[in-house]
């Protein structure tokens, strides 16, 4: 058969992944260093597991409401309320997914008709924007700005806004920048959006992990926009649970019904076991969450050190666990840089380029890694600078 000409062009046309191109080439060698990958490096909390395996013993493994356990269901609802001042009821308001990654492509497909724009502010995760053009989106890029910090601004949004513009990403704490936005940046962007019908979709996975002396704020606390707002969250960064994949969506009853429909007919639920773990993440994890994030503040203080006396300079990433320095000076693009530095050091990080074209002449470096590792990667970096 000639799938060329069965397979969906809009899918064939994609791009894999920048991030993953990389790794299958450190895949194929030994004794690599990576600071690559978004995933922590501490296990899931004991107490978190011992729920799982209780509950595997007593074999409480059937299916699950479409939209989640309950139980689970409030236990979000009142952590978002103890943590970020946001209510949502648990039966109306709350979804539970696969992962914060099914959240994301449910809300595209549930709102997003051939024709409509979707704004993605660039670097970015990758996922986004390809979501978005399988389901008939015109990809509408914002490139951020290092001058900036990486942040949106009012400015940046309001030249990318159209009479066709359906839906903004918001993706913060930011992968791969490590960005932040705070109140006031919020702000400005809801004064940009009031008045419109545009919606916001608030991608919110990182957001236990901000290294000011203030707590993350969503932007479905500013005024006016919880209504537009869909917030996407999950427990794989804050309590080490990525391989559990479990996640949420939080919006208004109207469009948690038709999110549910969607999630019915494609997953039918999210894991049961997960479920059970996740309510004790979330109903006795805070301590887990402090300690994890002390420990990353430590880290991330020690590599954007260690890139500055390098040479390659690096702003203050306030959130999420990735810095994002500059290797302009090299003269290399990220993508040869990376593939060098994989090459004759062993040492994997991802290029800039595959986050989009602004992030061109930076490269991403996860430090969700022992301090003892993130050291032998520097020097292993500085070595191939000097060479």
């Amino acid at each position: 058969m000639n799938f060329s000409n069965l397979l969906n062009n809009t899918l064939t046309d994609l791009p894999p992944s920048g991030i993953r191109k990389l790794f299958d080439i450190a895949a194929t060698m030994d004794d690599v260093i990576s600071l690559g990958i978004g995933e922590p490096d501490f296990p899931t909390p004991w107490h978190v597991r011992n729920v799982a395996i209780n509950t595997l013993e007593k074999s409480r493994t059937k299916y699950t409401a479409n939209a989640g356990m309950i139980e689970l269901r409030q236990e979000i609802s009142r952590y978002l309320q103890r943590r970020f001042n946001l209510s949502y009821k648990a039966d109306k308001q709350i979804l539970v997914t696969v992962g914060g990654s099914e959240a994301i492509d449910l809300t595209m497909r549930a709102f997003i008709k051939p024709g409509d724009e979707v704004i993605v502010p660039l670097p970015s995760f990758v996922c986004y924007g390809p979501l978005a053009a399988m389901c008939g989106a015109k990809v509408v890029n914002i490139n951020m700005r290092a001058e900036d910090n990486f942040k949106l601004t009012p400015e940046l949004l309001k030249n990318a806004i159209t009479d066709k513009t359906k839906l903004l990403v918001l993706p913060f704490p930011n992968n791969p920048t490590g960005s932040i936005m705070e109140k006031s940046d919020l702000e400005a962007i809801a004064d940009v959006l009031r008045g419109t019908d545009i919606l916001v979709l608030s991608d919110e996975i990182y957001s236990e992990l901000n290294y000011t002396s203030t707590r993350h704020i969503s932007i479905a606390e500013i005024p006016d926009m919880k209504e537009r707002t869909i917030l996407v969250n999950g427990f794989s960064k804050t309590y080490s649970m990525t391989g559990w994949r479990l996640g949420y969506v939080c919006a208004e009853p109207e469009v948690i019904t038709q999110l549910t429909k969607l999630h019915q007919y494609a997953i039918m639920c999210a894991p049961t076991t997960s479920q059970f773990a996740a309510i004790e993440a979330i109903k006795n994890g805070d301590e887990d969450v402090r300690l994890m994030r002390e420990e990353y503040n430590y880290r991330r203080k020690f590599i954007v050190n260690g890139f500055n006396k390098l040479g390659l300079t690096c702003f203050e990433p306030l959130g999420a666990f990735y810095c994002f320095p500059c290797i302009k000076s090299t003269g290399m693009t990220s993508e040869e840089f990376c593939n060098k530095l994989l090459t004759q050091e062993k040492v994997a990080i991802v290029p800039g380029g595959a986050f989009g074209e602004s992030g061109e002449g930076y490269v991403r470096v996860s430090y969700a890694y022992s301090i003892d590792h993130i050291k032998k990667a520097l020097d292993a970096i500085a070595r191939f600078l000097n060479n």
